[in-house]
């Protein structure tokens, strides 16, 4: 079903503003217009972010946008959506998120092989501005080494 369509819609800015820590690999409690609008490829996850309550993972500003051949049933663009872990999961990143300067952030949004939405958030702790500075510099000696490897 995936290999016809592959949806992978991915927070890039992620990687830049956070240092990641640990990764998971979550199910999303969906209704039925949201996953057919996913599969369109019509979701953004850049301003989203994760939370835990009562001993759940919810993703909240995650936006779905609203499937166009749908009758006059519709679901919310913003709506906070249930992340599907497992309890040892969801404790560890309880306990993590409690501390100063933690937070989780969705990676990446995709369909698996069997059909079903998958999301992967990372426990992430923010960077420093120097931190950055030192990315974007790496990143900008990489280019111009590869810009001289391709001369030669």
């Amino acid at each position: 079903m995936s290999k016809n369509n592959p949806v992978n819609i991915k927070n890039k800015r992620a990687k830049f503003e956070y240092q990641l820590l640990d990764k998971f690999v979550a199910g999303i409690q969906l209704g039925g217009t949201e996953i057919k609008s996913i599969r369109n490829g019509k979701a953004s996850i850049l301003e989203a972010y994760c939370v835990v309550e009562d001993g759940q993972v919810f993703i909240r500003n995650m936006h779905i946008t609203e499937y166009e051949n749908a009758s006059f049933y519709q679901h919310k663009p913003r709506a906070d959506r249930k992340l599907l872990l497992n309890k040892r999961e969801i404790d560890k990143l309880d306990k993590k998120i409690k501390q100063k300067g933690f937070s989780i952030v969705p990676l990446r949004l995709f369909i698996n092989d069997k059909g079903l939405a998958k999301l992967e958030i990372a426990l992430a702790q923010g960077k420093k501005l120097y931190d950055k500075r030192q990315d974007l510099k790496a990143k900008d000696d990489k280019r111009a080494i590869d810009r001289i490897k391709k001369a030669y």
